[in-house]
């Protein structure tokens, strides 16, 4: 399934993507896409639907795939082709960082660059979401804690993060650094979240264009190694590092200013589309 969240700010409408691309509302049979509809149960309700039984929704503004997140965590550094980019040593153990789940906007939202930035940067990121309670589980296990996967742009603002005293967070966290979705993709429709090709273009050039095979951590590895620290609820999304091709990386490097578009996508996963613009 391809769930989905249409509708203005706080107004939102749990919906689903059919197979001929029309949005079907859901708001009949969960309040969100959060908490017990992404369990393993709620998914099996859902998915027994029939989708041409539920209303049509227009289309409108998209907002990020999944609601009430209580944790937006990040891996650093995890892909070796973007840690070599960087000249980073790729790390013995993940790089965890957080994301402020106030820097959550829809996947087509406009990006505001924070003032004083001069280093705004982007990011594709395979999100994994996850579906049940999650705690001290296993490799071999934790992928029956994931509910789907979906696109996250993970924009990051390098002289925040890296220039001035203190960790990662506040070059993380500015509002609308942390589009997701445009669905959250069931992880049956997946077949192997560690074999999907990722992009990202600004104004049109191709910027990043890897793939999920390069992670050093895989999937099942993180959410099994993040659960040994803290538990992982429904609706918490974590954002499981970079391809290279990163603004920061370039030689010059190079960085967003007002009125850049940047597109993204996942394979399997869908697209974004954000124009980035001022925050006065």
């Amino acid at each position: 399934m391809k769930l989905m969240r249409v509708g203005e700010i706080g107004q939102e409408k749990p919906a689903m993507l059919d197979a001929d691309g029309k949005i079907r509302d859901l708001s009949g049979h969960v309040s969100d896409i959060a908490g017990a509809a992404i369990s393993p149960e709620g998914l099996a309700k859902l998915a027994a639907l029939d989708p041409k039984t539920l209303p049509e929704l227009q289309p409108g503004r998209i907002g990020a795939c999944v609601a009430g997140t209580g944790k937006f965590i990040c891996i650093g550094l995890n892909f070796s082709d973007h840690a070599a980019e960087t000249g980073a040593a790729v790390p013995p153990e993940p790089v965890i960082f957080m994301k402020a789940t106030s820097a959550i906007v829809g996947p087509n939202d406009n990006v505001l660059i924070p003032r004083g930035s001069e280093k705004t940067d982007w990011e594709v990121e395979l999100g994994v979401v996850i579906g049940k309670t999650a705690k001290y589980v296993s490799e071999a296990d934790a992928l029956d804690y994931v509910a789907g996967y979906c696109v996250s742009h993970d924009v990051s603002e390098r002289a925040f993060q890296t220039e001035r005293a203190g960790q990662w967070t506040k070059g993380k966290s500015c509002d609308t650094f942390g589009p997701i979705g445009p669905w959250l993709v069931t992880k049956d429709e997946i077949a192997d979240p560690q074999n999907l090709g990722m992009w990202l273009k600004v104004n049109g050039e191709t910027m990043q264009n890897g793939s999920s095979k390069t992670m050093v951590y895989g999937v099942a590895f993180v959410v099994s190694y993040l659960s040994q620290f803290m538990s992982l609820h429904p609706g918490d999304v974590i954002s499981t590092g970079t391809p290279p091709g990163v603004g920061m990386g370039m030689k010059p490097q190079r960085f967003l200013r007002a009125g850049d578009v940047v597109e993204l996508g996942i394979e399997g996963l869908g697209t974004q589309k954000q124009t980035f613009q001022a925050d006065l």
